[in-house]
């Protein structure tokens, strides 16, 4: 039996909006009316753009080195630092000791090499064989260091785990595991900030989703949009919980009771081919009242196109909200009450 309080999420929001209220770079992503099908208007939320990376991870992993960094400051130092402080020189001069480390099937290693140039330290991204070269390079654009290590992403997880050990660099992964949750919660917190400005753009036009279709990988930021969700929306909305068929690990758990593997073949959904959940991410899951869809690899690549026919460039990864949407929609075309949200997680690889 799990520890209730290693899997315990209690994010601290405001604090994630103050830092990203302090970046240069920071807005609000754009809320955009999409054509769904039946003729639907359905609502997406834009992450394609996020912070000059094309991601909402944009949110998790830099939000994240800078918590881990002003935490070291803190202990060395007794000095409390907030957003506006990290950007002086001896912050940055005690961040350039810092190395982070992680396993990546893209997007979550652009954050933690932003995060890590971002704060003056260095990054070194562990990438199995099955994730695209343009990816790669995009993270030594940013700075880091990339290492190939396995056939798979579990094996990239093994490396970067192995690498902290070895070279005593922080690992900086955004799943969580026995042994391990603490600084993936605080990536989840950083990713808490999409429901926040969510919630406030349906509290300012008074009209709330019905329906919000969240994809998921190893389930992170399911998990902490479905947490704001439920805590503090004025309208509670049905939670569909999207994951590739080759890689259903949180619904396996969810039917298990337990946190299980979902094994499947690789998937086109390479955000998504996450075959072991967060145990963090699916605690929170199983206590927010979800429900569960999954793509085919074929279903998930004509929810790009779909995507693409309407001028928004994804992969199918960031698509599959859309996708299980297009999937599952059974509601009458005439039926007004009907308001789903999907989340465009990234833009094109």
């Amino acid at each position: 039996m799990l520890d209730s309080d290693i899997l315990s999420f209690d994010p601290d929001v405001a604090r994630a909006l103050e830092f990203f209220h302090a970046q240069d770079n920071y807005e609000v992503s754009p809320l955009v009316e999409i054509d769904g099908p039946g003729g639907r208007t359905v609502q997406a939320k834009l992450e394609t753009h996020r912070m000059g990376l094309g991601a909402f991870k944009a949110l998790g992993a830099p939000y994240a080195v800078a918590r881990i960094i002003a935490q070291g400051w803190l202990e060395k130092t007794g000095e409390a630092i907030g957003p506006d402080r990290m950007k002086d020189a001896d912050i940055r001069a005690f961040a350039s000791g810092h190395t982070f480390v992680c396993a990546s099937a893209g997007n979550h290693g652009m954050g933690v090499a932003a995060g890590a140039r971002n704060m003056g330290a260095k990054a070194r991204i562990h990438l199995a064989r099955t994730v695209p070269e343009g990816f790669a390079a995009r993270l030594r654009t940013l700075g880091a260091e990339v290492v190939r290590s396995g056939d798979v992403y579990e094996d990239s997880i093994a490396a970067a785990i192995a690498d902290s050990l070895s070279t005593g660099a922080t690992h900086l992964a955004d799943g969580t595991w026995e042994g391990y949750t603490e600084i993936p919660k605080w990536v989840m917190e950083g990713y808490c900030v999409i429901a926040e400005e969510l919630r406030e753009t349906y509290e300012a036009k008074g009209s709330w989703p019905t329906h919000v279709y969240l994809q998921a990988g190893v389930g992170g930021l399911a998990a902490a949009m479905a947490h704001m969700i439920r805590l503090n929306w004025a309208v509670q909305p049905r939670l569909i919980i999207v994951e590739p068929e080759a890689a259903a690990c949180l619904q396996a758990s969810h039917l298990a009771g337990k946190p299980v593997r979902g094994d499947g073949p690789e998937s086109s959904m390479g955000r998504l081919d996450c075959k072991e959940p967060s145990i963090v991410a699916w605690d929170v899951l199983e206590r927010c009242d979800v429900h569960y869809a999954t793509l085919s690899e074929e279903e998930g690549e004509a929810a790009a196109q779909a995507l693409a026919g309407q001028g928004i460039a994804t992969t199918p990864s960031g698509a599959a909200g859309y996708g299980a949407l297009c999937k599952t929609d059974d509601f009458s075309p005439s039926d007004k009450d009907i308001r789903p949200l999907v989340i465009i997680s990234e833009g094109p690889a």
